[in-house]
């Protein structure tokens, strides 16, 4: 009986000493005036670009590290300007924005290496869940700092039709690249 009280005394030592040096981690939400997502497609005839200013994406860091631990990025399919109100009305359609409004990425491990970030996640587009890896790019100041990256997402994987003009289909390929800006969490409370 006294093996087992001092073994459950011990237990109860480690595990309050764990819990008092594990670090606490902060929610916080990137600035939607200073985040864009831009993607990019190729035709034949001609390549274009379409950006989405209305990025609502949440992180957690770290206190005491920084380190990015975990991100989870949501944007609105209708939200993408390209410039040209034909060319995007067609994209709605063949995105088929009523039905699937939104695409989402959810991160489930990052590594960070000094400022590079290897981000592995699920990419939900058009209703199809793909595990992705994203290379990025953080960058410091004071005050704030951003996330800077691109990732290459295939239409068919998603069950997507490649939109067409003139009878020929552009790529399969979407590039799509990202800056998401976040104010340190000193400076949000601060304001």
């Amino acid at each position: 009986m006294k093996i087992s009280i001092r073994f459950l005394l011990f237990c109860l030592v480690v595990g309050v000493l764990n819990f008092s040096f594990k670090s606490s981690s902060s929610k916080i939400i990137a600035d939607k005036s200073n985040s864009i997502i831009i993607y990019s497609m190729k035709h034949p005839m001609h390549d274009w670009d379409a950006k989405n200013k209305d990025v609502n994406c949440v992180a957690v860091i770290n206190d005491e590290t920084k380190a990015i631990e975990q991100v989870a990025v949501s944007v609105k399919v209708d939200a993408f300007d390209s410039g040209n109100a034909n060319r995007d009305s067609h994209a709605l359609e063949v995105l088929e924005a009523l039905k699937y409004p939104k695409i989402t990425f959810v991160s489930t491990k990052i590594i960070q290496t000094g400022n590079k970030l290897l981000i592995n996640g699920n990419l939900n587009f058009h209703n199809v869940s793909k595990l992705i890896t994203i290379e990025a790019i953080r960058r410091d100041e004071k005050g704030k700092f951003d996330v800077e990256g691109l990732f290459y997402v295939s239409l068919t994987n998603h069950n997507v039709e490649r939109p067409s003009l003139l009878g020929i289909k552009c790529e399969d390929e979407i590039k799509l690249s990202f800056k998401i800006e976040f104010q340190d969490k000193k400076s949000v409370s601060a304001k």
